[in-house]
């Protein structure tokens, strides 16, 4: 049987976390549940992290840095209209592929709305700089104008919201909103 080193254990409980927050958001999940899930106990969960919320934040991070990721690989060598929709193509994939990707992001949004609530600005400091290298990366495929970035991610949060309501893909309200929508509803003619 081959060992994880602590860092491969942490991509684990990252990945984990990813999930579990996802289904039941910062305060309806247990560090037990995400324990479990990795296999691995309690204690040695919090020789990774030092508590839940910086369980929370790497897994809100991660799940950032890899839709920015995405975006920057998919729009790499293209400008303008051809890179905003190749990002709304692969971005409409993604959460329909994979929703729990969609669930953290609205888990994050609770959060840190929560967090600042409560007086902890810390936790959506670093949230928010995560986002502004989001935003940053989209700027310039898009040409650098702060309205397209602002209409594009307008754009997905309203296609994020229509997703956690569970529209499918093929109903009337996506009509314009997302190109494999629209794909999907012209081969089903």
């Amino acid at each position: 049987m081959v060992r994880m080193s602590a860092e491969e254990r942490r991509e684990s409980v990252v990945r984990a976390a990813m999930s579990e927050f996802a289904r039941g958001g910062y305060h309806g999940t247990s560090t037990e549940a995400i324990a479990k899930r990795v296999g691995v106990s309690q204690p040695y969960l919090f020789r990774l992290f030092p508590n839940k919320q910086a369980i929370f934040l790497a897994a809100a991070i991660r799940c950032t840095e890899e839709i920015r990721d995405l975006f920057a690989s998919v729009s790499d060598g293209l400008s303008g209209e051809a890179a905003k929709e190749a990002m709304a193509d692969a971005y409409s994939r993604l959460i329909a592929e994979e929703p729990e990707r969609l669930q953290m992001q609205m888990q994050v949004s609770l959060a840190v709305a929560a967090a600042e609530a409560a007086g902890d600005h810390e936790f959506g400091v670093r949230v928010r700089a995560t986002w502004m290298d989001l935003y940053d990366t989209l700027r310039i495929p898009l040409g650098g104008d702060a309205r397209v970035v602002a209409d594009f991610l307008a754009h997905g949060m309203l296609i994020n919201t229509l997703s956690a309501m569970g529209f499918p893909m093929s109903h009337r309200i996506w009509e314009g909103l997302a190109p494999s929508a629209e794909a999907e509803r012209r081969a089903q003619g």
